[in-house]
């Protein structure tokens, strides 16, 4: 393996600690807040329709899943009273699924988590070599999708 590979495996691997580390710390704090019926997954599909709603099928491409794996995630989160199905505006046939008071309550403490998570990055990065690693990633990966890795 020449320098190259080597680097490209080692920040690889670093990055998938890194992202599986605060997803777990995320989640950790969402159910330190009371959200304790909530799985990591759940999550990824709270990013994909806090911005006004996304359809089942939409859902099941920004997780990377079947359309019916979605719906039955889409099932779970309307029973726990996190999202609820809506009639599309643009389209008759289907249905928008967006967060309910509650959804968007528990997407709060998520975003707090994650700031909890990575205050302490500060410290061992300092703020000007964070803010340009949030800067070189956010170019590397401008649009995502922020979504499990099964």
């Amino acid at each position: 393996m020449n320098d190259e590979e080597a680097l490209a495996t080692a920040l690889g691997v670093n990055l998938l600690a890194a992202a599986g580390a605060l997803t777990a710390a995320i989640h950790e704090g969402v159910v330190a807040r009371g959200y304790t019926d909530l799985r990591p997954a759940h999550g990824f599909a709270f990013a994909r329709m806090a911005a006004g709603g996304a359809t089942v099928t939409e859902l099941a491409a920004h997780l990377g899943v079947t359309r019916q794996a979605a719906g039955q995630l889409v099932d779970e989160l309307v029973a726990k009273g996190y999202a609820e199905r809506r009639p599309h505006p643009d389209d008759a046939r289907a249905r928008l699924v967006v967060l309910t008071g509650r959804g968007h309550d528990c997407t709060r403490a998520a975003e707090a988590a994650a700031a909890d998570a990575v205050r302490p990055w500060t410290g061992i990065l300092g703020r000007d070599r964070l803010r340009a690693l949030a800067e070189d990633l956010h170019r590397v990966a401008p649009n995502g999708p922020v979504r499990p890795t099964w």
